[in-house]
């Protein structure tokens, strides 16, 4: 039987990658207070300007039958992956697509029952939302490394391991690839350069110790994403305080 009940922290492991219990509510709060301010009502979001919902600690878009975008769209299947684990779901998460078409449509309806409900399941799965990105971020690997030349490969598996020693480690690559994602979709360029994952281990200074690495993937990722804002089509430059805030937090 599908269970209700609240969703207590426990050790997650991967095929590759373990967290421990404690390590996991850690870096699922932390990854909640980046996207969502830390609050319940952070848990069900559409920002100004976006044409999306941004759903749960991660902010996992869900985009409406109105409008879909280049973004890759994630909230489905962190709902496929919970009810995978056998937890009941609410039934408007499991539509296709985003019932709210519209922002103004997302904001009136804040505090109604179906909104109250979404925002109380998001809340009780927190940890489980945190082992999706911990596998998200596991499959990010090969999926980057058949993206670059042999050459390349062997400096950003070494940076990607390395990062993974430490707890701040692993929750800088948790927090990035759910941030800005894997850096693999071509959709996700501007002027033919990406701000992903990838992109920031391959900006990363090779053969560093782990105390070090932390602090050099912030630093790449800054660079990576400040040259996103000089490429951008539309000025991005007010995200850009906002986003070296969040990688102040790596290190």
């Amino acid at each position: 039987m599908p269970k209700s009940v609240s969703v207590k922290s426990k050790d997650i492991r991967t095929s590759g990658i373990r967290l421990s219990g404690p390590e996991a509510e850690k870096i699922g709060a932390k990854i909640w207070k980046n996207e969502c301010g830390g609050t319940l009502e952070g848990l069900t979001s559409w920002n100004k300007g976006e044409y999306f919902a941004s759903l749960g600690i991660g902010h996992f878009i869900w985009y409406s039958r109105v409008k879909q975008g280049p973004f890759e769209e994630s909230f489905p299947k962190l709902i496929r992956f919970i009810a995978s684990k056998g937890i009941r779901v609410p039934k408007i998460a499991k539509t296709v697509d985003c019932p709210w078409s519209s922002r103004t449509e997302f904001i009136n309806s804040k505090n109604s029952p179906q909104m109250n409900q979404l925002r109380e399941f998001l809340h009780r799965t927190i940890p489980l939302q945190t082992s999706f990105i911990l596998t998200r971020l596991e499959r990010a690997l090969p999926k980057m490394l058949i993206q670059v030349s042999i050459n390349k490969q062997k400096k950003i598996k070494h940076n990607f391991y390395t990062l993974l020693q430490s707890s701040q480690g692993k929750y800088a690559l948790m927090d990035y690839v759910n941030f800005k994602g894997e850096g693999t979709n071509k959709k996700e360029r501007y002027k033919g350069k990406g701000w992903g994952m990838l992109q920031v281990l391959e900006a990363m200074r090779p053969n560093l110790s782990s105390s070090q690495a932390t602090l050099e993937f912030a630093r790449a990722a800054d660079h990576v994403l400040t040259q996103r804002v000089d490429n951008a089509p539309k000025d991005e430059t007010k995200w850009l305080k906002g986003w070296r805030n969040r990688l102040k937090t790596y290190y």
